[in-house]
């Protein structure tokens, strides 16, 4: 079996090398650029399974590079930056990045970030059935169960289900969940998805005050796991 390749775009050299070290000494194979235009290069040249990028580059915002990244590349992208405000994580959730994480991060969290990123990347896409410990998600038949009992949820609901489980592993904003399941009007109606969340928390998971599978990312959104 291939390694997995990850490309690493970040302007300190101290922090590349560290991040080689832990990704070589854990079978990966490693790729390094100092600049965005490097890393927008090197991404095309060699398409790692996954990239991770510093928000606070010299020569092009993290935010650009991402947007350009994401133009033609949909393998994952984990950000990793010293900014920890919400407005740039959730701008760069909503640009496409698939993970976020400030640093200094902790090496075991961005090793276990990276395998459930790569995981999930390599899903076969049609796959109708999704399964994750006691509750099964069928697409097709648009039935969702609890220990093998159906439970019934309204359209939206799952709608809203189906969204966070097909990005499983995935932060999903509340603005990208809104407009998604709402449409443009929606995206700054927070209470309203907060409300939804609740519902189908009551629903799916055994002790909704301690969910096991949605997640709360505390003022940007919810991650499906």
């Amino acid at each position: 079996m291939n390694s997995p390749g990850i490309l690493i775009i970040d302007d300190e050299p101290q922090i590349r090398k560290l991040l080689q070290i832990n990704l070589e000494s854990n079978d990966y194979k490693v790729i390094q650029a100092s600049t965005g235009k490097e890393g927008i290069a090197l991404a095309a040249n060699h398409l790692p399974d996954l990239i991770l990028l510093d928000i606070g580059l010299q020569d092009i915002s993290g935010h650009q590079v991402l947007k350009n990244l994401r133009e033609w590349n949909n393998n994952p992208i984990i950000i990793l930056s010293v900014q920890d405000n919400e407005a740039d994580i959730v701008s760069a959730l909503d640009n496409g990045a698939t993970d976020y994480l400030t640093k200094p991060f902790r090496t075991g969290e961005l090793l276990a970030r990276i395998r459930s990123a790569i995981r999930k990347n390599q899903q076969v896409d049609n796959n109708s059935l999704i399964t994750t410990g006691s509750l099964k998600i069928d697409l097709i038949a648009r039935t969702v169960k609890v220990n093998d009992s159906i439970i019934k949820l309204t359209s939206t609901e799952y709608s809203l289900l189906s969204i966070l489980a097909k990005n499983e592993g995935k932060v999903l904003t509340h603005q990208y969940l809104l407009k998604e399941v709402w449409g443009k009007n929606f995206q700054y109606e927070t209470q309203y998805l907060r409300v939804f969340i609740g519902t189908l928390r009551k629903k799916i998971e055994t002790n909704p005050n301690n969910p096991i599978h949605i997640i709360t990312e505390s003022g940007i959104g919810y991650r499906f796991q």
